[in-house]
This record gives C-alpha cells, structure tokens and sequence, in this order.
C-alpha cells in the first residue's frame, strides 16, 4: 500500500502530520508513505524510518485560501501534489488535515470522481455511548442536495460502514426532526421513499437527539444539516468538558473526586476523542482520500492512515463504484 500525505496540512503541521506517519510506517505492515512538504522541517522529525520518503515544496494551501481557486493557481502547493500522487498511480490514497474546501476540490478535480456518483459525500465517524461510533454523510462537501445524491450517500456509507467498519447489515436512518414516515421537508420525503427501496438496511428516520446513543449506524442528511449537527456535537463535547472540569477544580472536596475519578473521566473522553475515529472520508472519489480534522495529533493522523490502509485492503472504492453502476444499470432498465 502507498500513501500520500500532505505534511504542511492542519494546525499541527508537519509535526504532528510526521509524526503519525513515523508511527504508522512502523506499525502498519506493507505500508510506503510519501510526504509532501518542506523537507528543511520534515527530515529531522523521520529519524530512520526506511518506507517514507520526501517530495519537497515549500508552497501550500491556507485555511484563509479560497478553496477552488488555491487548487488551480497553487500548482506546487503540498495538497496539489498529494492528490497528484494518486491520480498518476503513485499512491493508492491520500490524507490532509488542510483547507477542507481545498482538498474537496482536489479531490474532484485532480482524483476525479467515480462513475455513477453525482456528489461526493464529506463523512466521519462520530462517537456513539457504546463507543461503535456512526458514520454520517454529509456533513459539508454539498450544502444543496437532491434525492437521488442522499440515495448514494447511504448506498456508499452502507457499504463503508460493511467493509472498513465490519458492521454485518449496517442500520441505516435518514435525519428527521421526528421518526415518523410523513415527516420533514419535501427533501427528507422524498429520500425516505428511495431508501425504502433501496438495497440498504433502512431503519427510516432518526431524531438528532438519539444520534449519540447509537440509534443507527449511518447517518444520511445534506451537508447543511450535517454541517450544522456535527459542530454543534463538538461544540457541546467541548463544553461540557470545560463544565465539568471547572466544577471538579471549584473546591478540595471536588479535587479529591476528581482524583479518584481520574481513570473513569480519561476513559470518557477517550469516547468522545475524534482522534479515536480517523478522519472524514470524502466518499465517491475515484480513489480514498481522507480529510484528517485540521487540529489533529499525531494519534488522530496514524488512525487517519490507519482507515485509508482498511479502504484500500478491502476494495472500498471500487466495491462502492460497482454498486452505483449496478444502481443506475437497474434504474435505467425500469
């Protein structure tokens, strides 16, 4: 397996972006990095690690880049030659903590879309109580959608979930805001009935509020919706640390609780850490290319990569562009 990442991507970047793949290369059998960046700060963070190797540039994309526009003047930048990596054959996958927009583009422009997918879906994996976690899709690639673009996004995250996740028959709900059949927009009713017949296990509509809680496990809305559900998660995880954290440290009867807690509180958080799940795949993309979160640590990276080597191990964009061709083939026979 090859992987192309791009180093100058993200808060941390390239130290925590080299450092994960330090740890990757040597834990993950088979596996050849190429990383892409400014080698005056890349080199002395590798030590001898003998399967990464260095593409230089001193060019990259900013969070303050306009997306499209970065892509197609920036033809040095370290995003660009990462998704470059991978469309002449050089890389199997790519990942970057970089400009989410940015890498979407890259994505679409550079790694080319699969036949049969109209958009691409942006899908993480979130933490469930249980800690199984749900994939849900999308949570930002596409802020207008159609029916028949949240159809593949649940065909594409039923097969992700079956594959990478190794979850048998994946449950499957589309985002309401309640569970009956009739209700929501004319968007959520429309997508209710192709998902009815749809060859996915369908469990019909989720509330937000149960999301959490594990009561599916893909999770299918459009990206303004998705976007909106997802950072208001992480902004009530981080709250509710802070809260607690500051009740813990009010007095010495809560310090001392905290201290014997200490165990049961790290392993709480552990659930709730996106470092835990990888990155965002970028479904419907010719190859896997995965969005790392922008202030990812070195663990968050190595699971990043660790999910990209389970995509191309088990097939999952050729298996996914398979499914869609047969999806179409039978809705053109009717």
């Amino acid at each position: 397996m090859k992987l192309a990442i791009d180093a100058m991507g993200g808060d941390h970047a390239p130290d925590a972006i080299v450092k994960g793949a330090v740890e990757a290369a040597s834990a993950i059998d088979g596996l050849a990095i190429t990383l892409i960046g400014d080698e005056k700060q890349i080199h002395p963070l590798l030590g001898n690690t003998p399967n990464i190797s260095v593409i230089h540039t001193d060019e990259r994309i900013t969070s303050e880049d306009e997306p499209v526009r970065a892509v197609r003047r920036k033809k040095k930048a370290s995003m660009v030659l990462m998704a470059k990596e991978v469309k002449e054959g050089r890389a199997d996958g790519c990942i970057s903590a970089g400009n989410t927009g940015a890498l979407m583009s890259a994505g679409l422009f550079i790694v080319g879309r699969m036949e049969g997918v109209d958009r691409p879906a942006l899908s993480p994996t979130l933490p469930t109580e249980d800690g199984k976690g749900f994939l849900m899709l999308d949570v930002g690639a596409n802020v207008d959608a159609k029916p028949n673009h949240l159809l593949q996004y649940a065909i594409m995250g039923s097969i992700y979930s079956e594959k990478v996740r190794g979850l048998n028959e994946p449950r499957v709900g589309l985002l309401n805001v309640g569970t009956e059949e009739g209700k929501g927009s004319d968007l959520t009713k429309q997508v209710y009935k192709l998902l009815s017949d749809a060859p996915i296990n369908f469990i019909g509509n989720v509330e937000a509020r149960d999301l959490l809680s594990g009561a599916a496990d893909v999770v299918i809305t459009d990206g303004f919706t998705g976007n909106v559900t997802l950072k208001t998660i992480e902004g009530t995880a981080l709250t509710m640390f802070s809260m607690i954290k500051q009740t813990f440290m009010s007095n010495f009867k809560t310090k001392l609780a905290a201290g014997l807690a200490k165990n049961d509180l790290r392993q709480l958080k552990t659930k709730l850490d996106y470092s835990e799940y990888g990155g965002a795949g970028l479904f419907g993309l010719a190859a896997p290319v995965i969005k790392a979160h922008g202030s990812s640590n070195e663990r968050a990276v190595y699971n990043a990569i660790r999910q990209a080597c389970h995509m191309i191990e088990q097939n999952v964009s050729s298996t996914i562009a398979n499914s869609m061709k047969e999806l179409q083939v039978k809705e053109e026979s009717e």
